[in-house]
């Protein structure tokens, strides 16, 4: 007998930014997380200068405060000191599971994540014309687009959640400058994104955007960077919950 449809409560948010001083400095947030929530997806930016130090303190306060599972993709800072093997190797140990181009599945949802990259929206992005190293950069935009498409293809879940950093989309970077639009997303993430069911859309990165948006294909696309929460909604817990619709097995 069908017990009907159910939800999964997913919790979200990015750039919490940690240094080596920060134990405890989110612990009351954490706790509400983990009252509030099934699971919480950390959208990059997880250390402030991608340093092994900054990553145990993260991953201490992370399993004294959290019962739930925890997904993430890393963001550009986490790779700033060069030792993004160890960061992920520290949080990893700490039962974090770490997405890089591939997917999970946890209560009947699947969730697939990549950091993302720059190279900006529509038909002022980037292209790769004219010296080597602007070629490089917007092949790494490729890239990461590439990778977000191998992992979402790999679920098999009615549900599917993305993790990015960067955004796939304008209008959640929309409050930053001008100037830094193309530094803040591309539009070669949203037109993998296009291309499948995909259930919401979740990054970081731009701590001064807007928190939220919708695709081409009117997917809802949030951006969770904890400074933007904080200041869009002062009097809420500065994290987006979202309850996921799922249907459990039938009994037999």
């Amino acid at each position: 007998m069908a017990t009907g449809q159910q939800a999964v409560r997913v919790a979200a948010i990015g750039d919490v930014h940690y240094t080596k001083t920060s134990q405890g400095a989110l612990q009351p947030l954490f706790q509400q997380i983990n009252e509030s929530a099934d699971v919480l997806l950390l959208c990059g930016d997880l250390t402030d200068y991608g340093l092994p130090e900054e990553a145990q303190v993260l991953a201490k306060d992370l399993t004294s405060n959290l019962k739930i599972p925890v997904v993430a993709v890393f963001g550009n800072h986490d790779f700033e000191s060069g030792q993004v093997q160890e960061v992920q190797d520290i949080l990893c140990d700490a039962g974090i599971r770490i997405l890089d181009g591939d997917g999970c599945e946890i209560d009947g949802i699947g969730y697939a994540g990549a950091k993302g990259f720059a190279g900006g929206f529509g038909e002022r992005a980037l292209q790769a014309w004219g010296e080597e190293s602007t070629k490089r950069f917007v092949h790494e935009a490729i890239d990461e687009a590439l990778k977000l498409e191998k992992a979402i293809s790999r679920l098999q879940t009615p549900q599917r959640i993305v993790l990015l950093h960067y955004s796939p989309i304008r209008a959640t970077v929309e409050g930053e400058p001008p100037e830094i639009f193309p530094f803040l997303g591309s539009s070669r993430l949203e037109e993998t994104l296009n291309r499948y069911a995909v259930t919401a859309i979740f990054h970081g990165h731009a701590h001064h955007g807007s928190p939220e948006g919708r695709t081409q294909r009117d997917v809802p696309v949030y951006n969770v960077a904890l400074p933007l929460l904080r200041r869009s909604f002062p009097d809420q817990p500065p994290f987006r919950i979202a309850p996921i619709p799922v249907t459990p097995p039938s009994d037999t």
